[in-house]
């Protein structure tokens, strides 16, 4: 029986690198041929003759984390000390999930606080506090929105986008959202989410993958009036140069602190259901969202022991040993695979298989809906499953085609 022992005594590489190398892999190149790979994409904040004489003498409110990244001739930085460097009055710094600089595990409430390196608050946007206030913001003209998405309706940045434009349309300020790439844009796939499970891991009725980038989903937001009372924002999205849905994207550094490299971007979108179930989906490795497993799974071939690390501090049954599958090796995924989730609540040996939010089932509010999980209890395969999906999705696609901004 293998052992994930090698796994956790490893220390993690630097995000640069474990992103540039990671995408890479034979398996993601063999399952790949026809996606476009190209690395001269320019991203939104790189674009930069298009906003920044319109940011001279406007005070700006930056929305950003450590996925602010940019390279303008030859020179990696921040896109907040970039236009500081360029004279911008950046007024204050609002911080998503995991905080300004990325470090926070997934869930944890960030506080707010003063920037280490500028000096300049930082107003917490993740905890009791997820929406700009009034009296945040007052003092802005412009809001920037600069953060690496994944492209997945329960990966909470669009959702903290919704509440910057909701908060800036009550309050007659814009926003500039500078675009970035979606590594998970080539395909759309999931149940779309139902009115009564919203919540902030799923605000608008999108599939689980809905393959925008967060440009194109902010014009959504904003065309099909999902803000509150159907108010619009005074919204510019900055473009991407050189890219298209199917471009393949080397991200310079982890959006997150539990998606380690390109690979567990690409599983996120099926292996995350597991934080739903009493399975493990990999915190406390260095390969999260690459293995699942829990001490319920005797049957299964694999076999790890979550720890106690940076990014997941008490992961699920730290210091037990979990029995699962491993996913690390396996090919590039074009689609939601549910196999792996069906795979252990046959192979479950304890109840209850489903975990709690609150009051509410927690994976029915990852699925969006509770049909899902009903779906599985009755031993329904992957395909008779996904086939309940296609009407609603072929819908969203006549919504999504609006907004696109690229091919």
């Amino acid at each position: 029986m293998k052992n994930l022992f090698k796994y956790t005594s490893i220390a993690l590489l630097s995000s640069a690198i474990f992103f540039s190398t990671s995408i890479n892999t034979s398996a993601q190149n063999k399952n790949n041929n026809s996606r476009i790979s190209k690395t001269n994409i320019i991203v939104g904040a790189e674009n930069y003759k298009t906003y920044l004489s319109e940011l001279k003498g406007k005070k700006i409110g930056l929305v950003s984390n450590q996925t602010g990244i940019v390279t303008i001739d030859h020179k990696t930085t921040h896109i907040l000390d970039f236009l500081l460097d360029n004279k911008i009055d950046i007024v204050k710094l609002y911080s998503p999930e995991h905080g300004f600089r990325g470090d926070a595990d997934a869930g944890a409430k960030v506080k707010s606080g003063i920037d280490s390196k500028t000096g300049l608050p930082i107003i917490s946007l993740y905890g009791d506090n997820k929406k700009p206030k009034a009296d945040q913001i007052k003092d802005i003209d412009i809001l920037i929105f600069d953060m690496q998405d994944v492209g997945v309706r329960f990966y909470t940045y669009i959702s903290t986008l919704h509440y910057v434009m909701e908060a800036a349309a009550e309050n007659n300020k814009k926003v500039i959202v500078m675009d970035r790439p979606n590594p998970n844009a080539h395909y759309i796939d999931g149940p779309v989410m139902k009115n009564e499970y919203k919540s902030f891991v799923g605000m608008h009725n999108v599939p689980i993958v809905y393959g925008m980038t967060i440009g194109e989903y902010a014009k959504m937001i904003n065309g099909e009036k999902w803000l509150a009372n159907g108010i619009e924002t005074d919204l510019e999205v900055v473009p991407l140069l050189n890219y298209t849905h199917q471009t393949t994207y080397n991200l310079p550094i982890k959006p997150s602190p539990n998606l380690p490299n390109a690979h567990a971007i690409n599983l996120y979108p099926s292996t995350c259901l597991f934080e739903g179930t009493n399975v493990n989906e990999g915190r406390g490795t260095t390969i999260q969202f690459q293995v699942y497993g829990s001490p319920f799974l005797k049957n299964m071939p694999f076999s790890y022991t979550p720890i106690s690390q940076d990014g997941a501090t008490n992961p699920k049954f730290k210091n037990e040993v979990c029995f699962g599958e491993d996913l690390s090796n396996i090919p590039f995924q074009n689609s939601i695979n549910l196999s792996w989730l069906i795979n252990a609540y046959k192979n479950n040996t304890k109840q209850p298989f489903w975990t709690k939010n609150g009051n509410k089932l927690w994976i029915d509010q990852l699925a969006g809906t509770n049909e899902l999980r009903n779906q599985i209890e009755k031993g329904w395969t992957e395909e008779q499953i996904k086939a309940t999906w296609q009407k609603d999705l072929n819908k969203f696609k006549k919504i999504r085609a609006k907004y696109l901004i690229y091919k």
